[in-house]
């Protein structure tokens, strides 16, 4: 069995940072938008998300159906609670924060 250790020098490293920094943004974006508040939460349309996550709304609605976000059905139109969508990302960010002990 060979063992190959990836070291900053790897391009594949590059393209894990550049990941992060592009998730890092998205929650900058999502902070410095104006939405209308709701018993102190905001709330984002299917639109506004997919423009933020950079995803089809057809992905979105696959997320919703595999339980991947959490949302909210008013008269057919979907929400998001931004507060659960910023906790996911950085959930996300963390996992991989710790997976990459070895950087």
């Amino acid at each position: 069995m060979s063992y190959y250790f990836l070291d900053r020098k790897d391009p594949r490293v590059d393209v894990l940072f550049q990941g992060l920094e592009n998730m890092e943004r998205m929650i900058a974006v999502m902070e410095n938008l104006p939405r209308s508040v709701f018993h102190g939460e905001r709330f984002l349309t299917d639109e506004e998300l997919s423009k933020i996550l950079r995803v089809s709304r057809r992905t979105l609605q696959d997320y919703r159906t595999l339980g991947v976000i959490p949302y909210y059905l008013v008269q057919g139109k979907a929400l998001y609670k931004e507060s659960d969508i910023q906790k996911i990302l950085e959930d996300a960010y963390k996992r991989c924060k710790e997976d990459m002990r070895w950087v």
